[in-house]
């Protein structure tokens, strides 16, 4: 079964990307497949901001992005853009790190006049690594994330409208996956 990776690009502790993220983890993971999450601000940052791509942190979470064979990158949107953060971390890439994979992008932000980030900021940038396929990808408004004293959940439309572009996902993994096992003798 493919193995999907969510990379997280918020500095944030209390993150609304990373609720959108675990949600959409959890719907592929009941459609059978593995899934892993790595925040990236996690990792060290003197490591991350000085490119030591050779340090344990760093270099598993490059590992980790090698060995997936589809991801979710995830951002919240910060003055018309996804974060340094995800940025720094995307940099550390080799040129093709990317190559063979299919991405589903993500971005939260407080007002829809950042919907286009996602196909004018980050979109180049996964095509410039080498993406295979980059799915539609979907910004979810954060006021459409409610945190509070249960579990956090989306919003009902909000959530049907991800769930969409996760199917999405789900089939063109799925289809990359039978690709690769006919082309293999």
């Amino acid at each position: 079964m493919p193995q999907l990776l969510a990379l997280t690009g918020s500095p944030s502790t209390h993150s609304r990307t990373a609720v959108v993220a675990d949600h959409v983890l959890r719907r592929l993971s009941h459609a059978g497949f593995d899934t892993a999450h790595l925040a990236v601000r996690d990792l060290p940052a003197a490591d991350l901001l000085s490119a030591r791509r050779g340090e344990p942190e760093i270099r598993g979470a490059l590992e980790a992005v090698a060995e997936a064979d589809g991801l979710v990158i995830a951002t919240p949107i910060y003055k018309a853009s996804y974060t340094g953060l995800l940025k720094a971390f995307l940099d550390l890439l080799p040129q093709d790190g990317l190559a063979g994979k299919t991405i589903l992008p993500l971005a939260t932000g407080g007002s829809l006049a950042h919907v286009l980030t996602i196909d004018y900021a980050l979109r180049p940038v996964l095509a410039a690594l080498g993406a295979r396929h980059v799915t539609a990808g979907r910004f979810v408004l954060d006021s459409s994330v409610e945190r509070g004293s249960g579990p956090d959940r989306l919003r009902p439309e909000a959530e049907l409208d991800l769930f969409q572009a996760v199917d999405e996902f789900a089939t063109a993994l799925r289809a990359a996956r039978a690709t690769a096992l006919t082309a293999t003798p």
